[in-house]
């Protein structure tokens, strides 16, 4: 007919609308770009978890040599290492001029750490040494989780958690302490937990506190490794004995 016009409408079917939603591209670019942290900050966050990369590296050969070798074994001399070294370090000023060598100090207080952990390591081979890998996959993805949840939060929306932290690691420790003297294994149960909460917070607070630091111009990468660094031993070793004692009492329960 005349001056009529005809339109052809073509439907959607769902298999249309199912490759639609697969062919659409994600931008990873965009899931790692922080626009409330300025550039020279996240410089230097790279620079923190380039340092926390080689202290895990390092950590770990220390763990290899006290666990395999036995050249090097876990006790006061570790000990008091891994303590001088930090003190060493914390003392020591960051500045270009000593860079190379406070990174030693660092490597060196990584070393001992590691070692440190070779009577946990010990106790947790005796009982399934399958747990060692899954605590250190557990401890990576609540490390990474925790971080990224600070990193992607607003600035400073954490460090309101610093006070009630160390408020919750002083009654973690008294109780501890006590518990030397009454032997009880509900409260080192509840001392574990407890502390593996405490723990994943401090994750959080941490790196907003390095943040700030950086945004104000406190750029010692260096330093700023150690705190994340205790954060992840301490998360992996609490993990390890966690698993290590369900597994016990999992045996225990099959006799």
């Amino acid at each position: 007919m005349a001056g009529s016009t005809s339109s052809e409408v073509t439907p959607v079917t769902p298999s249309h609308a199912t490759m639609n939603v697969f062919d659409r591209s994600i931008n990873f670019d965009a899931l790692f770009k922080f626009s409330h942290i300025s550039y020279s900050t996240q410089q230097h966050l790279k620079k923190v978890y380039a340092s926390f990369a080689l202290c895990m590296f390092v950590a770990a050969a220390g763990a290899y040599i006290h666990v395999v070798t036995r050249v090097i074994q876990a006790g006061f001399l570790s000990l008091f290492g891994s303590l001088g070294l930090m003190l060493w370090l914390m003392f020591t000023p960051h500045s270009p001029e000593v860079e190379k060598k406070r990174l030693s100090i660092l490597a060196g207080f990584a070393f001992f750490t590691g070692i440190g952990l070779g009577p946990v390591l010990d106790f947790v081979i005796s009982v399934n040494p399958s747990i060692i890998p899954t605590a250190f996959l557990g401890t990576a993805v609540i490390f990474t989780c925790f971080s990224l949840s600070a990193l992607y939060a607003q600035r400073r929306s954490f460090l309101y958690l610093g006070g009630i932290l160390m408020s919750g690691l002083s009654l973690l420790l008294i109780a501890s302490l006590v518990n030397v003297f009454i032997g009880s294994v509900f409260m080192f149960k509840a001392n574990l937990y407890l502390g593996l909460l405490v723990m994943c917070g401090f994750v959080l607070f941490d790196t907003q506190l390095i943040i700030e630091k950086a945004e104000l111009g406190d750029k010692d990468y260096i330093w700023h490794c150690v705190d994340l660094f205790l954060d992840f031993i301490t998360i992996f070793r609490k993990l390890m004995i966690i698993l290590a004692m369900n597994e016990k009492e999992k045996k225990r329960e099959k006799k």
